[in-house]
């Protein structure tokens, strides 16, 4: 019996997504979960698994083309079936043709960029040298459409403090020093395990921080899910850590590491990408000491952190060094104000710093 294959709802947020490629060809074999296409969103690429065993019959839409959730791919029938032709046309007259090929030259100025990698292939570009014409992917494009969005339509304000981490410093050492000694493989955490869980009890206290304007209404999360960037080959990424309150240090560290490496292996799911209250996004590997980050469009702030550096403080008429941190919040105006985002960052920091709030 033929069985009409679609485009799935793979995420809450999902309506649309631009086919990329097949994985299969008209009369191969597949295997129920076998990736037969891949599509991707505004946020991610991802492999779509077959929800049948049988034989592709046919194949009605065509790499390149736009598709709404639902609508048809390829037909998957018994080998020695014969699909209607009336029912092919049909199918295929309700799809947008795919967007004409354009060679390098013919590019206009709109769609081109210097960049460090072309998000169509998905894989890094090897070298790039001055003067070159790189094509942007759909994923640059959205994401470009996206942060336009956010300086267009969110009044954002910025404030910044500086964390004195010395204890969390020792304490990472000290946990992940266990953990080397340990006999059963344990989670390595890092220093942003620390400041997502330091989030998570300061967005309890502050729920407006949570918040997002529907029409005329307010309306909070229900669960504390806190997004962490990401750069891959592939590009930066944003996977969810979830209900990150109910969840000690250990948990944000594994369900963090797990989704790094997912990241990195080009694996994330839409649920991976969706519903977080805020995204932390730290650049300190890298050496810069402080940045203003934009805010995601559909969260009300955004982290970021800075190096952590050795400084000064005064200490009874003596001088020690301590560790410190630069935390810049980026703040969406029309949902909290100025005193009550201070009382956030500043509880958080609080929180960060005391040890014990956070074990």
């Amino acid at each position: 019996m033929a069985i009409e294959v679609k485009l799935p709802k793979l995420g809450q947020s999902m309506t649309e997504a631009s086919l990329i490629s097949f994985k299969v060809n008209v009369g191969d074999e597949v295997k129920k979960t076998d990736p037969i296409f891949e599509i991707e969103t505004d946020k991610v690429a991802l492999d779509v698994e077959s929800p049948a065993e049988g034989f592709v019959k046919f194949i009605i839409a065509e790499p390149g083309q736009t598709l709404s959730v639902g609508q048809p791919i390829l037909i998957l029938g018994d080998k020695d079936e014969k699909i209607p032709t009336k029912l092919i046309a049909s199918l295929k007259s309700k799809l947008t043709p795919p967007p004409p090929t354009q060679k390098d030259n013919d590019l206009s100025l709109d769609d081109t960029i210097i960049a460090p990698q072309a998000a169509d292939t998905n894989e890094p570009i090897p070298q790039i040298k001055l003067g070159a014409t790189i094509p942007m992917g759909r994923l640059q494009k959205l994401t470009a459409q996206r942060m336009v969005q956010s300086k267009r339509q969110i009044p954002a304000f910025y404030m910044t403090v500086n964390a004195d981490v010395t204890d969390i410093v020792n304490l990472r050492t000290e946990l992940n020093e266990t953990n080397k000694t340990s006999d059963t493989k344990q989670t390595k955490i890092s220093y942003n395990v620390f400041i997502i869980k330091a989030l998570a009890i300061g967005l309890k206290k502050f729920p407006m921080m949570t918040g997002q304007i529907l029409e005329d209404k307010m309306v909070l999360a229900d669960k504390i899910n806190i997004g962490l960037a990401v750069f891959t080959d592939n590009g930066l990424v944003v996977p969810v850590i979830k209900d990150v309150a109910n969840k000690n240090i250990t948990q944000i560290a594994h369900d963090t590491n797990t989704l790094i490496e997912k990241a990195r292996k080009n694996k994330l799911q839409l649920t991976d990408l969706e519903a977080a209250c805020i995204t932390v996004s730290n650049l300190g590997a890298f050496g810069i000491e402080s940045f203003i980050p934009i805010i995601i469009p559909g969260q009300c702030s955004i982290l970021g952190v800075g190096k952590i550096a050795d400084v000064c403080t005064p200490d009874n008429g003596d001088m020690k060094i301590r560790k410190s941190v630069s935390l810049t919040l980026s703040v969406d105006h029309k949902i909290v104000n100025g005193a009550y985002a201070a009382q956030f960052l500043d509880f958080s920091r609080k929180v960060l710093e005391n040890t014990p709030d956070l074990v």
